[in-house]
């Protein structure tokens, strides 16, 4: 009997040559976990939840393109991280012409999103805090936010390219991110400043609703913490009254930063189920 605690990693190679890197656990239905903003599998989060789902399926969590271990093969493009998602779904999960089941997080579950509508070896959909833009409480972002994202980096800005992001689109506090500046945390969060123009390419312009959820024929869980801000409730519930059959709930007492001891009864519920 496999140990479902036990960790094995490896790398998928994405349909441009990009290698993917990805770390498996446990054995059964295939279930990939997808990142957002600012992090890769070595979160806290994300590896708390593969490790604790380990006995009921196996879990793979995979850094996305350019962070972690993954390469970063150029020019960016959305499609080309749908493609490593469904690299990894064959190669780490060994379902090659197979189904997995996804759960994506924040910006992350935009691009599962983006992934479920034309992959249809993704037989469920779990989704937390995907932030979209559904009314004017949201906070405005520019349609070309990406691009301003950038152009930052490239002209080797990235501390400003993060400041911009985590006030803007994460809504952190000026004051709060000006003392992240001179926190350990701050320098891992510039060395993939990069990526967060993929994010809010993944987002799309001012991270509206995407238009073809109503095309989604995956059942999709949607959740919600009770103490994140009330547009990114009102945003899950868009999310899953668009979707056809979709759950939408909401977790007491959790923010957008999720415990892993509240979001894993829910996936477990949901992905255990018929």
């Amino acid at each position: 009997m496999p140990d479902p605690a036990r960790r094995l990693s490896g790398k998928a190679a994405s349909a441009d040559g990009t290698a993917i890197a990805f770390d498996r656990y446990g054995s059964g239905p295939v279930l990939v976990l997808v990142n957002g903003a600012f992090t890769d599998r070595g979160h806290a989060t994300l590896a708390s939840v593969a490790a604790a789902l380990a006995p009921w399926f196996t879990v793979v969590n995979y850094d996305r393109r350019g962070r972690g271990d993954s390469g970063d093969t150029g020019p960016y493009a959305v499609e080309r991280e749908v493609e490593d998602l469904a690299a990894v779904i064959g190669t780490a999960g060994g379902t090659a012409g197979g189904t997995a089941m996804v759960f994506g997080g924040s910006s992350g579950a935009a691009l599962a999103i983006e992934a479920a509508a034309v992959h249809p070896e993704i037989s469920k959909l779990a989704l937390w805090e995907p932030p979209y833009h559904v009314d004017d409480s949201a906070p405005p972002l520019p349609d070309d936010f990406a691009a301003q994202l950038d152009a930052l980096v490239r002209a080797g800005r990235r501390g400003e390219a993060v400041e911009r992001f985590m006030v803007e689109a994460a809504e952190a506090p000026p004051e709060a991110v000006a003392g992240m500046r001179a926190s350990p945390s701050w320098a891992p969060m510039e060395a993939v400043a990069h990526t967060l123009a993929y994010e809010a390419a993944v987002m799309g312009p001012g991270n509206r609703l995407p238009a073809g959820l109503a095309a989604l024929t995956q059942p999709t869980l949607v959740l919600n913490g009770e103490a994140s801000p009330a547009w990114m409730a009102r945003a899950g519930q868009a999310v899953a009254a668009a979707v056809p059959g979709a759950v939408h709930r909401v977790l007491g007492g959790q923010a957008h930063n999720v415990a892993p001891e509240a979001l894993v009864p829910e996936l477990l519920e949901f992905f255990v189920a018929a």
